[in-house]
């Protein structure tokens, strides 16, 4: 593939432009050690990362700082420990004090030179208004999970793409998907016949951090360690390096 073959780049947010790990662990981290949990940064993530995508199928309307509450008091139950009330309103309040990942805003800024910025977001729009605002970025569409009434893996966020594609006069060939998320992203863009590529942001960590393994079928056709990286890469296909 030719990253200068698309005019339209969609990105997953959380995991891929904010760093949702180091934003979950600075609520559950503290937490553990409070409580007593003995668990690694790792392990508080494998545990919080199933019982996030299960409250998510089971309350697709539900706004996401509840769904990061009530997954956070399912973490508990999982590991035997309750959660009060205020620790899980923390972590419902949190996601506009998740840092971007140091290389975002520079990247996006390069790759908005040349292409359409779509966001397909698993948050709700007052959140990711918050984490925009650590992007720096004027994105040409936004698709949040409150608009579309469910949480990715779901097909909601893809089928809403074709509206977006209409406006922006582009063909889905012309549309190429960027994220982290295996599970989340690459399964469900698979399922629509969408090109993608995989920003790693866990190639020098063992694991599936805060995202599920993905148990369905996925292909990603360009991988990159990091945003910095993709840009880089994309720059270098349009200039005709």
């Amino acid at each position: 593939m030719n990253l200068a073959d698309y005019d339209v780049l969609s990105f997953d947010c959380y995991g891929t432009l904010i760093d949702w790990e180091t934003g979950i662990l600075d609520v559950l981290g503290p937490w553990a050690e409070q409580v007593g949990a003995g668990l690694s940064g790792d392990e508080l993530l494998a545990a919080y990362a199933v019982n996030e995508a299960r409250v998510q199928q089971d309350s697709p309307t539900m706004l996401y700082p509840e769904i990061l509450a009530e997954a956070f008091r399912r973490t508990g139950d999982t590991l035997k420990v309750t959660v009060s009330r205020d620790w899980a309103s923390r972590l419902g309040a949190s996601v506009p004090d998740w840092p971007a990942f140091p290389d975002s805003a520079e990247a996006l800024a390069s790759l908005a030179e040349n292409y359409k910025l779509v966001v397909l977001s698993n948050v709700h729009r007052d959140g990711f208004a918050g984490s925009n605002r650590r992007l720096g970025v004027q994105f040409d569409a936004i698709v949040t999970a409150q608009d579309v009434g469910a949480y990715k893996p779901t097909d909601n966020h893809f089928d809403a793409l074709d509206s977006v594609l209409a406006k922006l006069g582009v063909p889905r060939s012309r549309l190429l998907h960027v994220a982290q998320s295996l599970f989340h992203d690459h399964v469900p863009a698979t399922r629509h016949g969408i090109a993608s590529a995989w920003i790693d942001r866990r190639h020098d960590r063992p694991g599936w951090g805060a995202t599920p393994e993905p148990t369905e079928k996925y292909s990603v056709d360009m991988k990159f360690p990091s945003m910095a990286a993709f840009a880089t890469a994309a720059g270098a296909a349009l200039s005709g390096e």
